[in-house]
């Protein structure tokens, strides 16, 4: 399995740093060592035990808590909650559901993460009744239209 190793800075509600990460589309998961979790924000319990497969046959570790960070790759700007695993090899891996949720894509071929910098914008888009939801037909690179109907 093809892995990206990239420096990232970590913010959290405590402290940031930056770090190396494992770029891993084969980690459902992104996730982060307890020590690297509680120096940087407050790390929250799940409501139950997450137990995940490694790359090691027959081997799991249990997530018993998480923390919610923002990671910033370059200069854009990312957040996720990351789960927090005691028997990491690496301090922080960033998993498919976060690569997933940002559009990040991994070419591994010239070792870079690829990244489009139109999801980084954050929108909240308000009529009359409340919140409305938006499709990507909506989104343009330089800026969005908002249909009512």
């Amino acid at each position: 399995m093809a892995v990206i190793i990239k420096e990232i800075k970590l913010k959290g509600s405590k402290s940031e740093i930056e770090k190396e990460a494992i770029f891993d589309s084969g980690s459902t998961y992104s996730c982060i060592h307890p020590d690297l979790a509680e120096s940087l924000g407050t790390v929250e319990p799940l409501p139950e035990p997450m137990e995940f497969g490694t790359a090691k046959e027959g081997e799991k570790v249990t997530a018993e808590g998480r923390v919610t960070l923002n990671f910033y790759i370059e200069q854009y700007r990312f957040s996720d909650e990351f789960m927090v695993i005691q028997k990491l090899s690496n301090g922080v891996i960033i998993g498919a559901a976060t690569l997933q949720k940002w559009r990040l894509k991994l070419d591994f071929e010239k070792d870079e993460i690829i990244i489009d910098p139109r999801v980084t914008k954050l929108w909240l888009l308000i009529n009359k009744s409340g919140l409305r939801k938006i499709s990507q037909e909506t989104i343009k690179s330089d800026g969005v239209n908002f249909d009512p109907k």
